[in-house]
């Protein structure tokens, strides 16, 4: 085997395990634009929760992919959005919308019925400064 081959071969799972790891887990969209902002992510089948203090003049869609085993799902929010619009989108396995609202001081409440499986979450901010906190639990 030739040199070149012998580095590639080499070097090419490395780059693949970097690549991975810079992509993140459990989510399409890391949480890179709200890393300054101490963001807390927790992606539990059943149960996500997600958190950033004192976010500032943030512009992004944070998708998120959530195994949840039933056919609902509770949200609780307690966020804090001084100014900008933040909204939460969720879809169930058949990628039906089973909830949609924009993240709010106090609301607990609980989605429409849908399918058990892979649940897509989406987070939607324009120039949002605040505090942005919720959880998504199986109903």
């Amino acid at each position: 085997m030739s040199r070149v081959k012998t580095a590639l071969s080499l070097c090419l799972p490395a780059l693949v395990l970097n690549l991975f790891l810079l992509t993140g887990c459990g989510s399409n969209n890391p949480a890179a634009p709200l890393s300054q902002f101490q963001p807390e992510i927790v992606n539990l089948t059943d149960s996500f929760s997600f958190q950033a203090t004192a976010v500032q003049n943030v512009t992004t869609t944070l998708t998120y992919s959530w195994q949840n085993t039933g056919t609902l799902a509770n949200i609780d929010h307690s966020s804090a959005v001084d100014s900008g619009l933040a909204s939460i989108t969720i879809f169930d396995s058949n990628d039906s919308l089973v909830y949609s609202s924009g993240l709010v001081a106090s609301l607990n409440e609980n989605s429409s019925t849908g399918v058990a499986g892979t649940w897509r979450i989406v987070v939607q901010l324009t120039n949002v400064y605040g505090t942005l906190n919720f959880r998504v639990q199986k109903q």
